[in-house]
């Protein structure tokens, strides 16, 4: 009887090794003087600088894309979910306050491919470098008979640090403060499974089809980068112009901003007083879905929420803007039990 390999189980290490040693020098781009070691040890090992903070409190999330990798298989671009993984964990550590240190990886398939493994690591290397961490470490698993044929799934773990004198959760929050909305770009990475449904089951869409009305094609429209907001705010947070923030994933702004409002107050918003993305009034049309239902789905052109006092609305919205922000009031904080309003 032949000897058995662990490429005839199907697991082929030569592909994982070659994709590494196609990046290994892309990788270490992201690298800065606090990262200790190289490319592929058994740890990332990361100095700790602690520079003038008084209470260093790390900030720790992760987080996954979701099934807008089934868009990412479809079209064959696999480079921008990765950088959507990295900015998506760098803004819900951004929420409170936090800046990103370094970055970690996770990517299973059940066949692993060479160019699409380097194309997904292209993608973290894009996102590191964006926000501002280093990508110190990963793992890359082929998983044959768990994950069906080529398709691969993504999980990402962001550490960040913040000054533990000025941490932001919500605890500054007041009734009476203006609710100051950032616009996305569209889906980010959030009801992938709604719009997949509505647009190629209900609408027969392909992917190079462009919808009346619509500036890109669909594969365009839902592949749009998740937008990373730090280079916009961190400079607000330095000066104490924000008592709370809400980063705007799943669950839209009726579930996401609920999470940072102390008890006893809600929010009020004003539907109306932002311009929403043609993707979403297409959805809702052609869904149909109903506007409850699409506020607790997606982010409806909101991507993150600031909260700040009304005298100090015009400077954060300057600020906002002179970083190339379409920032503006959407709503205020009002005595209530803990929910969103929509009005």
């Amino acid at each position: 009887m032949r000897e058995l390999r662990y490429r005839d189980a199907g697991v082929d290490r030569d592909t994982v090794h070659a994709a590494m040693a196609r990046m290994k020098a892309e990788i270490a781009k992201t690298f800065d003087d606090r990262v200790l070691g190289a490319v592929g040890r058994f740890a990332g090992l990361y100095r700790a600088d602690l520079g003038d903070l008084e209470v260093p409190v790390l900030a720790a999330s992760v987080d996954g894309v979701g099934t807008k990798l089934r868009v990412a298989f479809a079209a064959r671009i696999h480079n921008t979910v990765g950088q959507d993984l990295v900015h998506h964990c760098a803004n819900d550590i951004l929420v409170h306050g936090a800046r990103p240190l370094f970055f970690l990886d996770y990517v299973a398939s059940g066949k692993l491919d060479e160019e699409t493994t380097a194309g997904v690591l292209r993608g973290f290397v894009t996102g590191c470098q964006t926000v501002g961490c280093a990508l110190i470490g990963g793992e890359t698993a082929e998983m044959p008979g768990f994950y069906q044929g080529k398709d691969y799934d993504l999980v990402g773990f962001i550490v960040g640090i913040v000054d533990g004198r000025k941490i932001i959760d919500g605890t500054a929050i007041r009734s009476g403060h203006k609710v100051i909305g950032l616009a996305s770009n569209g889906l980010h990475t959030n009801g992938y499974s709604l719009a997949r449904a509505i647009l190629f089951e209900r609408q027969r869409l392909g992917l190079d089809d462009v919808p009346e009305g619509w500036d890109c094609s669909v594969k365009e429209e839902l592949l749009k980068i998740h937008r990373w907001y730090g280079d916009s705010v961190l400079g607000l947070l330095d000066r104490g112009m924000v008592s709370g923030m809400a980063h705007i994933t799943g669950g839209g702004l009726v579930e996401n901003l609920p999470r940072v409002l102390p008890s006893g107050l809600s929010a009020e918003l004003d539907t109306n007083s932002w311009e929403t993305p043609k993707i979403f009034s297409f959805l809702a049309e052609h869904g149909p879905v109903e506007k409850e239902e699409m506020f607790r789905v997606f982010n409806m052109g909101i991507g993150f929420v600031l909260t700040v006092e009304p005298e100090k609305v015009p400077l954060v919205c300057a600020e906002l803007e002179r970083h190339g922000e379409r920032a503006q009031v959407i709503g205020r904080i009002t005595e209530g039990d803990g929910q969103v309003v929509l009005r």
